[in-house]
């Protein structure tokens, strides 16, 4: 804080703004928004948010409960020996006479019965699920690699009590001023305090090593607080420095003991008794004692230096690191990793809107006209909750602004202490000799209660603050750039961090709790899994092949895609463009056609309509876009397969367009940009079939060892298997209104396993749990028996987006919910088998070796198929680290696997190698992707939902008043709904 004080007083003595960052979590992806645009086979993704390994703060003295009971433990079983399928888990139950139209009734009435109320799928309470223990000491299938994970040993002393006791301060205070006082409150009260130097957790919890002289304790602090009493900012005569007084209160609230913590990491320990949350909270706050004194902290990510790259428009990249507490195989280790993250800069107010708003770009001369009606709604936006500090004096008071002042400076007036009604131009001049220049503008307004008046021009934004706003696609690059580090380079930052100064094993306070860090990263042994055998096309020169070079990507020349559809009737529409761009279209039309037939898949030479030309405003106007397109349509006798859609650039229109194609008309498209047309690659050319071939109901290829006989032990190619994922996406940070997003996607054949069904709801705003999960089931289940004419044997399911905080309500709602909606056919009880998938973490894996001079790529990443299920994973429970992909740019990371129930009772081995081989069957890439598809598949329909959603909703959403509401999507049409729209 005192770092922080000096830099707000340099602040005040001129206007000089530094540049200043927000936190941006890097991940490596590019959002769903424009995947029809790019012509690239790599997965990206995105993820708003980093989670968190730990709970909630302290106190936490939490028993969840989870004690087994007889019905709900894993099944025992024999390696050798095949899992009894019972009547009770028969999932050959078929419907006479011949098809599912039967059950449709009765699922339907089921819908209808519960349409009236909203359905609770635990209507009672029954016992908690259990967490899945990890069935075996991991697996041996593939080729040993010797690794680094960016974890570091953190050993305890199981003796070592910990003192957890209550700090209550009054008044309250921020949580800088609340950091202050703690550390006045040691140097103060060395003897009260029994010469213990505590770690404190910014809010109520203070960790000591020793116990205090008594249980409760009364303190007063005296604090220097910069004054102000005035009603305005502007009235601010007096402002010496003054002492505040503090009044605190400490009581013991716990004392906490390693041993169980220490048993619970032991070989020995119980296997049912849940982690002791409240002593690794503890350690937890110790460790991040002597970064958060020495940096900026934002979430669990730590930035020493506010300097950074400049990212445009207000906003600037910083790079910081990332620390965590874990509990692995190994015992607690602390995962360090680099972080970046986007800060507003810390410049002049007016400076700032210059930069984020295109229409003010010329701010700096309007000193004779100020802001229309718009322009002060944007800026009003831009500057909201964004704190800033004045310059025409110096002071530490830092101000929130709340809004923009309606009448501009010239004409504001406010009283001051003698009751006088004072012009804010001529206080200024009077008191400060300042001439206010820009007094055609606003002010800004602190306060929703008071006047509280200050002249853009006077302040300056704090550093320090996370950049709320959305980035534009080239700050996304840029920030993007500054995250991508290459292996070696990021495992130097790393290894730096844990060297430095402000890093988690610099300080006193570890020593203080007989902590000893390692400043070593991790060891271990991995694995390569071996690739699987493919299949393509029998019209090719090829038909099978293995993916043997080192990135595993493989290519289609001379081989046709395994399954190609005929699409006879389709149209092209251009929307702007110049006249050279539109003369490109007969070209295109030719070269795809050409490269269709290459591939095998039918593309009608002629468009069943001549190409139509449009400009860009018609997809700024919904109605006038759905009238084109319901045009287009009847001409093509309302039989329309495919629509190509060429766009001079990147529109939000493009919401609309997918929205109206898919609710309204019922027909797929595909958009592409002219800047594509102009270079015409093969590369664009095949992603450009590939998709088309995958959205109209074909597949790139097959796995020519199909799953049964893969897992041999679990599967049968006559239990047929669903691969059900599900992943729920949420709004805009800004955006506290709008509903979520969830949807769930199904595999509906067997063995390939290859085409899936997808169901999309809305649902409340920011619920991570799928409120409508059972229904979606159901749907789901529904087409897969119309489909194949049973149900299916075993369901595994894939779940997105769940951090470990969230583990056990999942579990307990949602796996439930699953089995609600199996319930609904009689007699059917599948052995469910539930994953949670997590890309959102910072562990990463380095080869523990140099690259071969000699070799003509880089292995700085690891290769696909390493796979970790050891000395970094959890303890106890069965989860895997599976780097599934060719990391290109920057470090790969792997995705994190957590099995919370198996009935199935996979092994490591038999998991592990069914997930690695459904990674190379995503429709539209010629590689394995970083992620198991259905959970990728859940990914883009979630994300094709919150499109339809920001399009009808009429407005940015980004209200701060009235409660939450949840929006219906708009329903796909029948000739869309089941095929792979989303890809």
């Amino acid at each position: 804080m005192e770092r922080d004080k000096k830099k707000c007083i340099e602040k005040a003595k001129g206007l000089r703004g530094r540049n200043n960052t927000n936190k941006y979590e890097f991940h490596h992806l590019l959002h769903p928004y424009y995947s029809d645009y790019t012509n690239q086979n790599h997965y990206f993704q995105i993820y708003p948010s980093p989670p968190l390994p730990l709970p909630p703060p302290l106190p936490l003295l939490v028993d969840f409960g989870f004690r087994p009971q007889n019905h709900l433990q894993r099944f025992p079983w024999n390696h050798h020996h095949h899992p009894a399928t019972s009547d009770s888990h028969n999932s050959t139950f078929t419907y006479k006479p011949a098809t599912a139209l039967e059950v449709l009734p009765k699922i339907t009435n089921s819908w209808a019965a519960k349409k009236g109320g909203k359905r609770s799928v635990m209507d009672s309470k029954p016992q908690s699920l259990t967490v899945a223990r990890r069935p075996d000491s991991g697996g041996s299938e593939g080729t040993v690699i010797s690794l680094l994970a960016n974890h570091f040993l953190v050993q305890f002393d199981p003796s070592q009590r910990i003192y957890h006791y209550d700090l209550e301060i009054s008044p309250n205070p921020s949580k800088d001023i609340a950091r202050l006082i703690k550390q006045k409150l040691v140097e103060e009260n060395y003897t009260v305090l029994s010469g213990a130097i505590p770690a404190y957790d910014g809010r109520r919890n203070l960790f000591s090593p020793i116990e205090f002289e008594k249980d409760k304790l009364e303190l007063y602090i005296n604090l220097p607080i910069p004054r102000n009493n005035s009603s305005m900012a502007a009235n601010l005569e007096d402002n010496h420095e003054k002492f505040k007084l503090f009044r605190v209160n400490i009581k013991i609230v716990s004392k906490l003991e390693g041993k169980k913590l220490s048993n619970y990491l032991g070989k020995g320990g119980d296997e049912w008794v849940p982690i002791p949350q409240d002593y690794l909270q503890a350690l937890d706050v110790v460790l991040r004692e002597n970064p958060v004194e020495k940096c900026v902290l934002l979430g669990r990510s730590f930035y020493p230096n506010l300097t950074g790259k400049d990212l445009g428009g207000g906003a600037i990249g910083v790079q910081g690191f990332y620390q965590s507490l874990r509990p692995t195989q190994q015992g607690l280790a602390l995962n360090v990793d680099l972080s970046v993250t986007a800060f507003h800069e810390s410049i002049g107010v007016i400076a700032y809107l210059k930069k984020r708003i295109r229409s003010l770009h010329d701010l700096s001369e309007r000193k004779t006209r100020g802001f229309s009606s718009e322009e002060k709604k944007e800026a009003e936006i831009v500057l909201k909750n964004i704190r800033v500090f004045v310059c025409h004096r110096e002071t530490m008071e830092r101000y929130r602004v709340h809004s923009l002042t309606d009448e501009p400076t010239a004409n504001l007036r406010f009283r001051d202490r003698d009751g006088k009604n004072l012009q804010i131009v001529n206080y200024f001049r009077d008191q400060y000799n300042y001439e206010i220049q820009f007094r055609y503008l606003p002010c800004l307004q602190t306060s929703r209660r008071r006047p509280c008046y200050l002249p853009m021009e006077l302040c300056v934004i704090c550093e320090g603050q996370k950049f709320l706003g959305k980035l534009s696609d080239d700050q996304t690059a840029k920030i993007l750039e500054l995250g991508c580090r290459k292996p070696r380079e990021r495992k130097t930052i790393i290894n730096g961090v844990m060297a430095a100064p402000f890093g988690p094993s610099s300080g006193n306070q570890a020593e203080e709790f007989n902590l000893n860090i390692s400043r070593e990263m991790t060891k271990l042994k991995g694995r390569i899994l071996q690739p699987p055998k493919l299949k393509l096309g029998d019209g090719g020169d090829i038909r099978d092949l293995i993916p043997s070079r080192h990135d595993r990507q493989w290519n289609l020349v001379g081989s046709h895609v395994f399954k190609g559809t005929q699409i006879s009737r389709w149209a092209l529409v251009s929307f702007g463009g110049t006249g050279d761009h539109k003369s490109t279209i007969p070209n295109f039309i030719d070269r795809l056609t050409r490269k269709c037939e290459q591939l095998g898949i039918y593309l009608n030479k002629k468009t069943v309509i001549s190409p139509q030309f449009e400009s860009m405003q018609v997809l700024s106007n919904p109605s006038v876009l759905e009238s084109k397109l319901n045009w287009i349509q009847r001409s093509a006798s309302n039989n329309l397969q495919l629509l190509i859609c060429v766009m001079e650039k990147k529109h939000k229109g493009y919401g609309d367009l997918k929205r109206i194609a898919e609710t309204s008309i019922g027909v797929m498209s595909q958009c592409c940009l002219y800047q594509n047309l102009a270079k015409l690659s093969n590369q664009f050319l095949v992603n450009l079939a590939l998709k088309i071939n995958a959205k109209i109901g074909g597949c790139t290829m097959a796995l020519s060892s199909s799953l049964p006989a893969q897992v041999p032990r679990v599967l049968s190619l006559d239990e047929p298997v669903i691969f059900m994922g599900a992943d729920v996406t949420h709004p805009h940070p800004l955006d506290d209104f709008s509903p979520s997003v969830a949807a769930v996607v199904g595999s509906v054949n067997w063995p390939a396993s290859n085409k899936y069904v997808s169901k999309m709801r809305s649902q409340t705003h920011r619920q991570e749990i799928i409120e409508d999960l059972d229904a979606m089931v159901e749907e789901i289940l529904v087409d897969f028996h119309r489909e194949l004419s049973k149900l299916p044997t075993r369901v595994i399911f894939f779940r997105d987006g769940v951090s470990e905080t969230q583990f056990y309500k999942v579990l307990n709602q949602e796996v439930r919910a699953i089995r609600a909606a199996c319930s609904r056919f009689p007699g059917y009880k599948p052995r469910i088998t539930f994953t949670v998938v997590q890309k959102r973490h910072h562990t990463r894996l380095f080869p523990d070796r140099p690259s071969p001079p000699q070799q003509t790529f880089s292995d700085d990443n690891v290769p696909p198929g390493t796979v970790v299920d050891s000395v970094i994973t959890h303890p106890k429970e069965f989860d895997f680290y599976l780097c599934s992909h060719w990391g290109v740019k920057g470090t790969s990371r792997p995705t994190h696997y957590h099995i919370l129930w198996d009935e199935n009772e996979f092994t490591s081995d038999e998991l592990q190698k069914l997930v690695y081989n459904l990674c190379f069957t995503f429709v539209r890439c010629t590689e394995p992707v970083s992620l198991v598809p259905p959970c990728y598949y859940a990914h883009l329909a979630a994300y094709r939902g919150r499109l339809y959603l920001d399009r009808t909703d009429g407005s940015s959403g980004f209200t701060r008043s009235g409660s939450p509401k949840t929006t219906p999507l708009p329903k796909l049409q029948e000739r869309v709904k089941n095929l792979m729209f989303y890809c």
